[in-house]
């Protein structure tokens, strides 16, 4: 924590405020504008290039740098945002970066990149310079060329080489002692059992390694067919989101959405929402939102998230429960509640190949590497003493 938060966070305390991490909400992006844009106004700095980026402009930089100590830049930029001056600071520097608004690489630009990595590895920050775009922007579009991507369904071979380098991953977590420990209970005990705190299964996981260790897919791909494969396995394979649980899922969503009333989806609890649905991960809820409103709300891209909801909720509610009324009739049924979160799950229940046989390769291919601990782990033991969680 810098000095200068520690004065913001007991202001923010005593107004009963609590300090935010994660993504910015839009009312914050408003916010922070003003201040730098009251910032430049007040120094007389000519813009926000120059004032957040002051090392491209060596001959100004001098005297950039004592305007920004005497008008205290850092408690100016982070005034009304209720966050660690540190990322108020880096949100700022993304926001105002020029280099963020260059549009589509050319074949000319693709090709540069391509060469400067050759010559630089991973040295994102250079190579953006270099190719006048932001670090962050050259780092995504090389993961999307760097090889040759595959499109379209999965094949087996590629889905375990996904569940195998998520549980790599996961597990490098871990010190190489915890890891020993670990693999020790279960040579002496076979019948032990490891299990694994759910949020572990999808919160922290580096996305760059897990491409790194797949190959054939890009970070964004694997992320998504991991949400898919752990929600069938979150929940035992259920067709959760199917026929009258698709109803009743739509009905629970909209309704939760309505009740929580906030102004942006940064402020919404996404793990708490996921109980509208069932057991499963937070990303699974957030795209079947994104589905529901698309579908079902016109023009939703001109909205605000509170006229979404309203409309949700006053147009599209009422109709999914008439439809959902009539099936249950139908079919005579009533309503299921959905299945409450499990907190902790057993290691092998969620990492495990359809094809244990070829699973089996794999472990073999990995030696040297952190042990498959779901292999080694009998799931009907889990209420027996031999059980640890990670």
């Amino acid at each position: 924590m810098y000095r200068d938060d520690l004065e913001r966070f007991k202001e923010f305390k005593a107004q009963g405020v609590a300090i935010k991490f994660g993504k910015f909400s839009v009312k914050e992006n408003k916010q922070l504008e003003k201040n730098v844009e009251d910032f430049l106004a007040l120094t007389g700095i000519e813009n926000a290039d120059k004032l957040l980026y002051t090392d491209r402009y060596p001959e100004e930089k001098s005297v950039i740098t004592n305007l920004k100590r005497r008008y205290s830049f850092r408690l100016h930029i982070g005034r009304n945002i209720a966050r660690p001056w540190k990322l108020i600071y880096y949100r700022a520097k993304k926001m105002f970066d020029v280099n963020n608004y260059k549009g589509r690489y050319s074949e000319g630009d693709t090709e540069k990149l391509k060469m400067y990595h050759s010559l630089l590895g991973n040295d994102w920050k250079t190579i953006g310079e270099m190719v006048a775009r932001s670090s962050l922007s050259v780092a995504l579009k090389f993961s999307q060329i760097s090889s040759q991507r595959n499109r379209g369904a999965w094949s087996k071979s590629e889905t375990r080489k996904l569940i195998k380098a998520v549980e790599e991953v996961i597990l490098k977590k871990m010190s190489p002692q915890e890891l020993k420990e670990v693999d020790s209970k279960l040579q002496e005990n076979p019948e032990s059992c490891l299990s694994i705190v759910r949020e572990k299964l999808y919160k922290g996981i580096s996305w760059v390694e897990v491409e790194a260790k797949v190959q054939t897919r890009n970070w964004m791909q694997c992320k998504s067919k991991w949400t898919e494969i752990l929600t069938k396995r979150m929940t035992n394979g259920r067709r959760i989101y199917y026929g009258m649980n698709a109803l009743r899922a739509k009905v629970s969503l909209i309704e939760r959405l309505y009740e929580i009333n906030v102004e942006d989806t940064n402020e919404i609890d996404w793990e708490d929402l996921a109980s509208a649905i069932g057991d499963v991960p937070p990303s699974y809820v957030q795209t079947k939102f994104s589905r529901l409103k698309a579908v079902y709300v016109p023009f939703w891209q001109k909205k605000t998230f509170p006229e979404i909801i309203d409309y949700l909720y006053e147009t599209t509610l009422p109709l999914l429960k008439e439809k959902l009324e009539k099936m249950m009739e139908k079919k005579g049924t009533k309503i299921q509640t959905p299945a409450a979160p499990k907190q902790v799950f057993p290691f092998r229940d969620i990492f495990y190949y359809e094809d244990d046989s070829e699973g089996e390769d794999i472990e073999k291919e990995s030696e040297g590497q952190a042990p498959c601990v779901a292999h080694a782990c009998n799931s009907s033991t889990l209420g027996g003493q031999g059980r640890w969680i990670i």
